[in-house]
C-alpha cells in the first residue's frame, strides 16, 4: 500500500482529482434523485387519475421499471463505445441526455408518454453510471480507489436523500412536475463545469496510442500519465477491447459472477426505494413518515458505504461485500417483524447499507477488476445487466402488493436475493495480471497495474 505522501505528485494533482471526484459525485446524485423521486410521487399518481390517468399497483411497478430498461440500454451502449471514444465525451453526452429526459417527462400527460420519457431518461443515466466508475478508477490514487469510488457512488443515495427531503417540503406546493423539473437542472448548472474541469483520462489516451495528448493533460493537471509499457503489463494476455475482452479466458467467469452480484444489489436498491414508502403506509404509517423511511434508507447507505469503503481499501472489497450482503439479509428480515419504531429505523438504515451500500462497493470492485482496455465495458456490463434486477425489483413489489399477498412476501424475496448475492461474491476468482516478463501475480483489489508484494 503506498504511503500517504506518494498518493499525490503535486498540489495541482490533488486539486484536479478533487474537482473530478466532486463533479462525478454531483452527476450521480441526479441518478439517485431520479431513482427516489419516482417513489415519492407514486402515491400521488396512484391516488389521482387526473395526473396521468388511472395507475394501478401493477402499472406503477411497470412505470418504475421503464427507466431501468433505459438505464440497461444506456449502460450497454456506453460499454460498447466508452472504451473507444473516451470517458470525458461520454460523460458530457450522458449528463445532457438525462437532463433533457427529466424535463420532457415533466411535460407528459399520459402514462404511455410518461413511461417513454422515463425510458429515454434512463439511457442517459445508464451512460453516466458506466462512465463514472471508469473515471474514478483512472484518476484516483491507488490507495484511495475504494474510498473515492464510494464518495462518487454515494452520490446516488445522497440524491435519494435530496429527493425525499424535497418531496416532503415541496411536493404539495410544486407538484410532481416541479420535482421532475429540478431533475433537469444539470443541463445548465453541471454540464458547463464538467466540460471545464474534467479532462480526458491520460490512461485511456495512452491505451489508444495518444501518448502526446496524455502528456499534455498530465502537464496541465498534474495527473500522472502511465507509460505504454505499463499498460502492456496491465493488459497482458488480453488484446481485445471493450466487451470482447470480458469473455476472454482471463475474465469470463469473473464477468458472469460480477454481473449476477450487480443484479442482486440493484434489485435490492430499486425494489426498496420504489416500494418502501408504500409498504410502510400499508403497515400503518402516514405518508410523511413513510417518506422519512427513504431518508433513513439512503442516509444509512451513505454513512455505511463510506465506512465499508475504508475497510475495503485495507482488506479488499470482496469480503466486505459478502458482509454487507449478509447485513441486508438480517435487516430485511427484521422489517417483517412487529418491532418498535426505533428498531425498524435501525433496520431500514442497515438495509440501506446492505442494498445501496453494497452496490456502491460492487462498482468499485468491478472498476478495478478490469484493465483499461476493458474497464468501461466491465462497469457497463454490471450496470446494464444489473438493471435487469432493478427492473424486476419494482415489478415484483407491484405484483405482490397488487395481488394482496402482503408486504412481507416481497421483503422475504429481497432477503433471499441478498443471501444469494453473498454466495456469488465469495465465488469471484482472483484477477491475474502479469507484473513482469516471466512472472504472474494474483491481483484482485488493487490498481490494475499494481502488484501484490
Amino acid at each position: 500500500m503506498p504511503s500517504a505522501p506518494t498518493d499525490w505528485t503535486s498540489p495541482q494533482h490533488r486539486r484536479s482529482v478533487t474537482w473530478i471526484v466532486a463533479l462525478a459525485t454531483a452527476a450521480l446524485a441526479f441518478d439517485g434523485y431520479d431513482l427516489v423521486v419516482y417513489g415519492t410521487i407514486l402515491p400521488i399518481l396512484m391516488a389521482d387519475p387526473t395526473q396521468l390517468g388511472p395507475v394501478s399497483a401493477e402499472q406503477a411497478g411497470a412505470l418504475g421499471s421503464y427507466a431501468l430498461i433505459g438505464v440497461m440500454v444506456g449502460a450497454l451502449l456506453a460499454g460498447a463505445v466508452g472504451d473507444r471514444i473516451g470517458r470525458r465525451k461520454l460523460l458530457l453526452i450522458s449528463i445532457a441526455w438525462f437532463s433533457l429526459g427529466m424535463g420532457a417527462a415533466a411535460m407528459t400527460h399520459t402514462t404511455a408518454a410518461f413511461g417513454i420519457m422515463r425510458m429515454l431518461t434512463g439511457i442517459g443515466l445508464g451512460g453516466l453510471l458506466a462512465t463514472a466508475g471508469a473515471v474514478v478508477a483512472e484518476f484516483a490514487p491507488a490507495s484511495k480507489k475504494n474510498v473515492y469510488n464510494a464518495i462518487v457512488y454515494c452520490g446516488v443515495p445522497f440524491g435519494g436523500v435530496v429527493a425525499a427531503l424535497l418531496a416532503m417540503l415541496l411536493r404539495d406546493s410544486i407538484g410532481w412536475r416541479g420535482l421532475f423539473w429540478i431533475g433537469a437542472l444539470p443541463l445548465i448548472i453541471l454540464l458547463p463545469l464538467v466540460a471545464w474541469k474534467i479532462p480526458e483520462s491520460p490512461r485511456w489516451l495512452v491505451s489508444r496510442g495518444r501518448a502526446d495528448e496524455a502528456r499534455a493533460i498530465a502537464t496541465a493537471t498534474g495527473i500522472p500519465s502511465p507509460t505504454p509499457e505499463e499498460l502492456v503489463v496491465e493488459r497482458a494476455g488480453v488484446d481485445k477491447v471493450g466487451f470482447a475482452a470480458l469473455v476472454t479466458r482471463r475474465y469470463a467467469l469473473g464477468t458472469a459472477l460480477l454481473g449476477l452480484m450487480s443484479f442482486g444489489g440493484i434489485m435490492l436498491t430499486y425494489g426498496l426505494n420504489t416500494w418502501l414508502p408504500k409498504i410502510m403506509e400499508n403497515v400503518g404509517f402516514d405518508a410523511k413518515n413513510s417518506l422519512a423511511f427513504l431518508l433513513v434508507l439512503n442516509g444509512g447507505a451513505i454513512a455505511g458505504g463510506m465506512l465499508a469503503s475504508r475497510v475495503a481499501d485495507r482488506t479488499g472489497p470482496q469480503r466486505v461485500i459478502v458482509a454487507t450482503f449478509l447485513l441486508a439479509v438480517l435487516s430485511i428480515v427484521v422489517l417483517t417483524m412487529n418491532m418498535p419504531l426505533w428498531v425498524l429505523l435501525a433496520a431500514v438504515a442497515a438495509a440501506g447499507i446492505g442494498g445501496i451500500g453494497t452496490q456502491i462497493l460492487i462498482y468499485g470492485f468491478v472498476a478495478n477488476y478490469y484493465s483499461t482496455n476493458a474497464r468501461a465495458a466491465g462497469i457497463a456490463w454490471c450496470a446494464g445487466f444489473g438493471r435487469l434486477g432493478g427492473i424486476f425489483g419494482p415489478i415484483i413489489g407491484g405484483l405482490i402488493l397488487g395481488a394482496g399477498l402482503g408486504s412481507n412476501v416481497a421483503l422475504y424475496i429481497f432477503a433471499g436475493v441478498a443471501l444469494i448475492g453473498a454466495v456469488l461474491t465469495a465465488l469471484v476468482p482472483a484477477r491475474r495480471t502479469a507484473a513482469a516478463p516471466g512472472r504472474v501475480d494474483t491481483v484482485t483489489d488493487m490498481e490494475p497495474d499494481a502488484v501484490r508484494s
